[in-house]
């Protein structure tokens, strides 16, 4: 980055997305979309993110997220990790939400991304 300290605020960026099923592709799918529209919907680039939390609803096991960011170019200080949701009956099925945390432009106004039939859980977004 090319910003001084003082020109750059650390967000916390909320996402979410759903998954088709308990599938790799499926999986990889979601967590490769829901990835490119916080990176587009931010603008970021990757030396702006400093870490990704990812959390899957139980009935995702087939891989983990965070291996699938893992591969994003230029993430080679991104730092990763994956938990399991806490289950609550009634939640969501496939579903993997995300917690970045990235350095925005002092003024940018953050764009939470939420995606696929994880958008009801924050139709204000």
């Amino acid at each position: 980055m090319n910003s001084t300290s003082r020109d750059l605020i650390l967000h916390a960026l909320r996402g979410a997305t759903t998954s088709s099923d308990n599938s790799v592709s499926s999986i990889q799918n979601a967590v490769e979309e829901l990835i490119t529209e916080i990176i587009d919907r931010n603008k970021l680039i990757p030396s702006q993110i400093v870490s990704i939390i990812f959390t899957v609803t139980k009935d995702l096991d087939a891989c983990f997220p965070a291996s699938i960011a893992r591969h994003q170019k230029g993430w080679n200080n991104v730092a990763l990790i994956d938990c399991q949701q806490m289950h609550v009956e009634g939640d969501l099925d496939f579903c993997i939400r995300s917690l970045a945390h990235v350095w925005l432009p002092n003024g940018q106004i953050p764009r939470h991304t939420y995606l696929r039939s994880a958008s009801m859980l924050r139709p204000d977004r």
